[in-house]
């Protein structure tokens, strides 16, 4: 039976444990990814992270879930109460509804009931994933609006257009994943990798997805609408007790959900990898074994996104800006028109995927290498480059002592005239 058949036979009971298990799925890896986060970036930090609840501080996601709920929650006199209170919801649930498109696993028993790990395979579930991210754009768009001060505001007005800019970039990538293999199934794409992933064979989509996932997510060094030093903290500075809670984990949940995907788009989904499938790729590929392997690659993912964050410093918003619309959506777009034309004479093969693979790495490091050296000649010195935004030069020299000016000097002098002529005085005892 095929994928589809399997699932349009799962009785009532076994899609309501499927929906309480991808539930559960997101929290839990939600939690284990805020405790691990912690943990990874103290040691790269060389401080010891959470260690005081629980072995190696396993139970302080809990003691926060357990702590937050209770703290005093402060609503702004201005705020849109309705629209306030609805924002946190709108943010959430879009990232569970992108679950149910995931492919978890092949096909499986459960109580005796043969069946696929996966909630829904619909024939348009990439498209479902990218509509369920729009959607929750709205709910930090108006989790700003709706707070009645400047800075929510501006915070939810740079996440919006971020993550409107890398989402196109997003699409774009998965365009070239879609023409190779024929369809917008998740469960077909991840059936479609059994030779060569498409992280190899595709590698500029897969490159520019992974920096598409860190822009859409707002993560660093993308957290622009965050910043800080520059927007308190972005779109939720007005929130706090639970409300708090539901936006931290929906940024939590968004990672997992963009780590899945690209995990199911370009690292074969829930195959066995390269070294596993040789010993005997049948037998790894079925059962329980393909669910270890999707959730592996997912932490694998999820490593990346805290190691960049423990690692990079932050873009300057205008520079971000013109990385997601002048060279990743233009790269994009002839990438894509580079593959349509090689698959309609012949497709690519497995020696034209390394190619491009090489030529990509090639290209990407004669760029590094080859970046122009703007230090001024002059000075020495990088220049202070604030685009059209008038910046003082980093060339004044401030003097050590401020130069006098004649009058300046003149009254100098009779100061320590007029102090000579008292101090003599007071040596020769007249006063």
């Amino acid at each position: 039976m095929t994928r589809a058949q399997l699932l349009a036979d799962d009785p009532i009971w076994l899609i309501l444990l499927k929906v309480v298990f991808i539930f559960l799925f997101a929290l839990l890896v939600a939690m284990m990814c805020v405790w691990g986060e912690r943990r990874l970036i103290g040691r790269m930090q060389n401080r010891p992270g959470p260690n005081r609840v629980g072995p190696f501080g396993l139970l302080q996601p809990i003691a926060d879930a357990l702590k937050l709920p209770f703290k005093e929650e402060i609503i702004p006199v201005t705020a849109d109460r309705k629209v306030y209170m609805l924002a946190p919801v709108i943010a959430l649930f879009p990232t569970f509804i992108a679950f149910s498109v995931i492919p978890f696993g092949g096909q499986v028993s459960i109580f005796g009931e043969q069946t696929v790990l996966q909630l829904v395979d619909l024939p348009v579930g990439v498209l479902v994933v990218l509509a369920c991210s729009s959607i929750g754009v709205y709910g930090v768009l108006l989790a700003g609006w709706s707070s009645g001060t400047p800075y929510p505001l501006l915070g939810a007005l740079r996440s919006a257009a971020q993550v409107i800019s890398y989402e196109i970039a997003m699409g774009l990538s998965i365009v070239g994943v879609i023409l190779q293999s024929g369809s917008l199934s998740l469960g077909d794409i991840a059936e479609s990798q059994h030779g060569l992933w498409y992280a190899v064979a595709l590698f500029p989509s897969f490159l520019i997805y992974a920096v598409s996932m860190v822009g859409e997510t707002n993560r660093a060094p993308f957290d622009l609408p965050e910043a800080e030093s520059e927007l308190v903290a972005g779109f939720h500075t007005e929130y706090s007790s639970m409300k708090f809670v539901i936006f931290y984990i929906a940024e939590y949940i968004n990672m997992i959900i963009v780590s899945a995907v690209g995990t199911t788009l370009f690292l074969g989904g829930y195959m066995a990898p390269w070294p596993i499938s040789l010993i005997d790729g049948n037998y790894f590929n079925s059962g329980w074994w393909p669910m270890l392997w999707f959730v592996v690659k997912i932490a694998i993912l999820l490593f990346v996104f805290i190691w960049l964050r423990g690692t990079l410093p932050r873009y300057r918003y205008d520079q971000f800006m013109k990385l997601g619309w002048k060279v990743l959506v233009p790269l994009n777009l002839v990438w894509i028109v580079v593959l349509a034309v090689w698959n309609v004479r012949g497709g690519l093969s497995g020696g034209d995927a390394l190619v491009v693979f090489g030529v990509t790495l090639l290209v990407i490091i004669a760029a590094v290498f080859m970046i122009p050296d703007r230090r001024s000649k002059d000075t020495g010195r990088v220049p202070l480059s604030g685009g059209d935004y008038p910046v003082p030069p980093l060339d004044l020299q401030i003097p050590s002592k401020p130069k006098r000016t004649r009058q300046a000097r003149s009254r100098a002098g009779r100061r320590q005239t007029v102090a000579a002529a008292a101090a003599k005085e007071v040596e020769d005892g007249s006063v």
